[in-house]
């Protein structure tokens, strides 16, 4: 089983996201975790899509810090951040990690909305891109051809 931490910089959105996509979509070959560099609050915006588009339920998750898991020694395969690369610098070392992986999609907490459903569509739109990046990360790692077939559009950090 490998072992997934999501990070982006508050925990709100795009990392809760990837972690239940990959839940979803990965099966028993994963173990999804998100953590933020600096946890706020979880995004409404991203509890209703998910819920209304993949029925994933987070509203009871927490945001969570990404020092928390350095402190607790838990040991991850791949550490994927899910922010701009700058704030991805940010990220702690985790010890024992294999790969580290950075791939950058619009941050939720930035959008302006005239009403609520222009916000869930914009929310979508960065659900769908996640989606598919995960999707092709499952793939990959599955087949063991993370390296040899690396997306251009990824970073290893």
């Amino acid at each position: 089983m490998k072992k997934v931490l999501f990070v982006c910089i508050h925990n709100s959105a795009r990392s809760q996201m990837a972690e239940a996509l990959l839940k979803k979509y990965g099966g028993a070959d994963f173990e999804a975790y998100s953590a933020g560099i600096e946890p706020g609050t979880l995004n409404p915006y991203v509890i209703k899509v998910l819920q209304e588009d993949e029925n994933i339920d987070i509203s009871q998750n927490k945001t969570k810090s990404a020092m928390d898991f350095v402190k607790d020694g838990k040991l991850f395969h791949f550490i994927v951040t899910v922010c701009d690369e700058s704030v991805a610098q940010r990220c702690p070392i985790f010890p024992g990690v294999r790969e580290r992986i950075m791939k950058s999609f619009d941050d939720p907490s930035t959008f302006k909305g005239a009403n609520e459903e222009e916000m869930l569509n914009k929310v979508r739109v960065v659900k769908e891109k996640i989606k598919k990046e995960v999707l092709r990360f499952i793939e990959l790692v599955n087949d063991d051809k993370l390296k040899e077939n690396f997306p251009k559009d990824w970073k290893f950090a």
